[in-house]
């Protein structure tokens, strides 16, 4: 009788555990991330629907501030592909930014282009330079390649201040951009237009980045960030894939460029500093490496944070700056995207 019972009890199906798969929520079997996609969704409605009503309830200069918001995003965002996802370093991402902005102000002052018409070809010459630029930097791996970037972040306001190019980039002085106003009659003032004109190019440049990510190619450079060893040993190009990356990280740094080239109605080679650069990276960390949604985090950090700085204290408006960034850190050690990711996760699973 005792083995009649063991034998039943081996034959018999074991059942599912209460936490398995087969008996969880589907909603939680839905979910991206551990969150689930119908709050993601309704998160993304809802930030959309504030997106487009706040230029119409805020003062023209805090449209111009959420415009630069913007456009420090798709900076980041930049950066953010070639650093949280392929894993190289770079402190120059000013240079590409410098380089989009000329380009647009060239375009515009002296051979009669278009705003718009712009903004590709200054994401073409920036991917250019990109992937150019990556050629070199493929012998240099972490700190080395951060300190080559900066030093190109550097020489960058020097070399638009050279003599022979005075012409074209109009050396200390810079370049004055006529700012478009909202076509088709449009009952939008030129702020409000080029805030949605950024908005726009925004969501389709992060849509652009999410698809990348989740791609064949995405997967390359992830795990070429992760082990280069075993992604060459997979057959994966790496120097390819490393130069197209650090192209297409460009591109999206000159776009941003370019736009703020208009918004601001203005470029000089001082407004593209090694700060900037600097500046790009501390957005980058505070809004999350490899987090896109996280990079809007970092804009807003750039552009709001030196100001409430400089309301505490204006004479140590740097000390208060450096004291909130090491808040800052130290509270979200994952940066702002993994706090609430990490937070949303939490309701989530105590929902089910």
């Amino acid at each position: 009788m005792t083995m009649d019972r063991t034998v039943d009890s081996e034959s018999a199906p074991a059942k599912a555990p209460a936490d398995s798969p087969e008996t969880a929520p589907a909603s939680a079997a839905q979910a991206v991330g551990g969150i689930p996609v119908s709050w993601q969704r309704t998160a993304l409605l809802i930030g959309l629907l504030i997106a487009v009503i706040l230029p119409f309830v805020v003062k023209n200069f805090t449209i111009f501030q959420l415009t630069t918001v913007m456009i420090y995003a798709i900076a980041i965002l930049g950066l953010n592909l070639l650093t949280g996802f392929n894993g190289q370093f770079s402190l120059g991402h000013s240079t590409f930014v410098a380089i989009g902005a000329y380009t647009t102000a060239i375009l515009m002052e002296f051979a009669g282009f278009s705003f718009y018409w712009t903004l590709p070809v200054a994401a073409c010459i920036c991917f250019i330079f990109g992937f150019l630029f990556g050629l070199p930097a493929l012998r240099l791996e972490s700190i080395y390649l951060a300190l080559a970037t900066f030093a190109l972040a550097v020489a960058t306001p020097q070399v638009l201040k050279l003599s022979p190019l005075e012409h074209w980039t109009g050396g200390v002085q810079g370049l004055f951009v006529l700012k478009p106003e909202a076509p088709f009659g449009l009952p939008l003032n030129s702020d409000q237009w080029m805030y949605f004109v950024t908005l726009g190019i925004g969501l389709a440049l992060a849509v652009a980045a999410i698809n990348l990510v989740n791609s064949r190619t995405g997967r390359a450079m992830k795990a070429i960030r992760d082990n280069p060893i075993a992604a060459r040993a997979m057959g994966i190009n790496i120097a390819l894939y490393k130069t197209t990356t650090f192209g297409v990280s460009a591109a999206y740094a000159g776009i941003a460029g370019s736009l703020s080239a208009v918004v601001v109605s203005f470029v000089a080679p001082d407004s593209f500093t090694f700060v900037l650069a600097i500046g790009l990276f501390v957005g980058l960390v505070i809004g999350g490496v490899g987090s896109i949604p996280g990079v809007l985090f970092g804009g807003l950090f750039l552009v709001f944070v030196p100001n409430i700085a400089e309301e505490v204290s204006k004479g140590l408006a740097g000390a208060v700056y450096g004291v909130i960034l090491l808040l800052v850190i130290y509270l979200m050690p994952a940066g702002a995207a993994g706090l609430i990711r990490g937070a949303l996760m939490k309701l989530a699973t105590r929902r089910r």
